[in-house]
């Protein structure tokens, strides 16, 4: 089975019944079939989350900056924001990170969850590297 076929056809984990998922739920469930489906890496950007002054002056003074999306995988020059199903907006500075980044050649997906990034994900590999592929290239080296 393909790459694509593999992440095409795979069930997202199970979701809370009875509620909207949290973008970290579904940002988790799109996380799980991507790492087993593909061997392109891909990882996680810690900016939100409720901090504490000093935490937050701690982490601000490492470089962590407001608005860079959630997740990124390096090979494709790939950055995923997560959103949820329903609600949930692009901020001022998320807009100008994405704008920063897709004017240094990069792309950027905005996703309603879980299924939402499959779909855009599988849209794009077909884009960028056709869909007739059956393992997805490496960009920098083979």
């Amino acid at each position: 089975m393909s790459d694509l076929s593999r992440f095409k056809d795979m069930p997202l984990p199970l979701m809370p019944k009875g509620r909207m998922p949290t973008e970290h739920e579904e940002q988790r469930a799109f996380v799980s079939i991507f790492r087993k489906s593909f061997d392109a890496r891909i990882f996680a950007i810690p900016n939100g989350g409720k901090r504490g002054k000093a935490e937050a002056g701690r982490l601000k003074s490492e470089g962590v900056s407001p608005g860079v999306p959630d997740l990124f995988i390096p090979e494709w020059l790939l950055w995923i924001e997560f959103k949820r199903q329903k609600g949930g907006r692009l901020d001022d500075a998320q807009k100008d990170w994405h704008e920063y980044l897709e004017s240094v050649g990069h792309h950027v997906k905005v996703c309603k969850g879980a299924e939402d990034a499959r779909q855009q994900v599988l849209e794009f590999v077909a884009n960028e590297f056709g869909e007739s592929r059956i393992k997805l290239p490496r960009i920098y080296g083979e």
